[in-house]
């Protein structure tokens, strides 16, 4: 079985689409549709239902999926295994995040490890959404709700704290609210709530629900501006807001207030069973877990207290846990 004809049927499988697919292999459309063919033409069996608005797998095409992505796995791990030792570790790694987390932390941690590794091209993507890790839309991914199906392997990164925060110049038109009750006559700034994507991000509901007015952002980073700027209070990620404060050279720091109300989340590490070992990605995954160990204090700089609201419960920090067995479709 020709593997450039693997190659193509899954970059359509993850793609949806045979122009996007070769626009991914940088390869032309008709060549695309050329190998395809053929792949199909030795199997004796259509692989996709081509429509007009994109490609779904046929049945033959569900029971080659896995096959092909271990024959992937396969050539990769030769190709690793070719490598000298001793050569720097060179090659892409593709690493979704939360957009807060990635901003704010991960581009600066990044950016150290690929100025050591010149041969390491690192693709940060801080985005609100998810990664599909068995689509190759991310080699490693950081996530708020560890996923319950999926060949995955999970390690639990760090918890992290988030305040209430504002604006000197909010505070000083408004006044400063002592509990939920006095939000009434506040604005509150929140997520777009149809546009979260983990159950995580439920935080902003406490505030909201108390609020005279909202302002809504779908960012972390929309909301960070949007309270920097005085137009409300909102909740942030504690080891944003020093971050943060770097970037407004002259203006005032932002004010926690409300200290007794407060919450508590964590990060998930997430790599695919079958991919997680090769080297390149070995190297970012063991990196990430040591730097968020070695900074932890950064992420909960003050223990909780009862008053904080409960978290959902997961797995003891830093500790790997074995793939998930189930559709791989994270």
């Amino acid at each position: 079985m020709d593997w450039d004809h693997l190659r193509v049927f899954l970059a359509v499988a993850r793609q949806g689409q045979l122009l996007a697919a070769a626009r991914h292999l940088r390869l032309n459309h008709a060549t695309i549709a050329r190998r395809l063919d053929a792949l199909e033409a030795a199997l004796g069996a259509p692989l996709f239902d081509r429509r007009p608005t994109g490609t779904v797998l046929t049945a033959a095409g569900e029971r080659l999926l896995p096959v092909a992505e271990r024959i992937e796995t396969d050539v990769l791990g030769i190709a690793e295994s070719f490598r000298d030792e001793e050569q720097d570790v060179s090659g892409t790694v593709r690493i979704g995040a939360p957009d807060g987390l990635g901003n704010y932390v991960l581009a600066a941690e990044l950016g150290a490890l690929a100025a050591r590794h010149p041969g390491l091209t690192i693709e940060l993507v801080p985005l609100p959404r998810t990664f599909s890790l068995s689509r190759r839309e991310a080699d490693l991914a950081i996530v708020l709700d560890r996923p319950t199906q999926g060949r995955l392997v999970t390690t639990r990164l760090t918890d992290y704290t988030l305040g209430i925060y504002a604006a000197p110049s909010y505070l000083a038109r408004h006044g400063t609210p002592t509990c939920e009750e006095d939000l009434a006559n506040h604005i509150v700034v929140g997520g777009v709530e149809d546009l979260s994507y983990a159950s995580a991000l439920d935080y902003a509901a406490v505030l909201l629900r108390h609020a005279g007015q909202s302002f809504r952002c779908a960012s972390v980073m929309g909301q960070m501006e949007a309270v920097r700027a005085g137009t409300g209070i909102g909740v942030l990620h504690d080891f944003a807001v020093p971050a943060q404060q770097g970037h407004g050279a002259g203006q005032p720091a932002l004010v926690r207030i409300m200290p007794d109300l407060h919450f508590r989340r964590s990060y998930h590490l997430l790599a695919h069973a079958d991919t997680y070992a090769v080297r390149r990605i070995a190297v970012v995954r063991e990196f990430l877990l040591r730097r968020f160990r070695e900074e932890r204090q950064r992420f909960c700089p003050e223990p909780i207290s009862a008053s904080s609201l409960p978290e959902p419960q997961a797995p003891a920090p830093g500790s790997d846990e074995p793939p998930h067995r189930g559709r791989p479709d994270h």
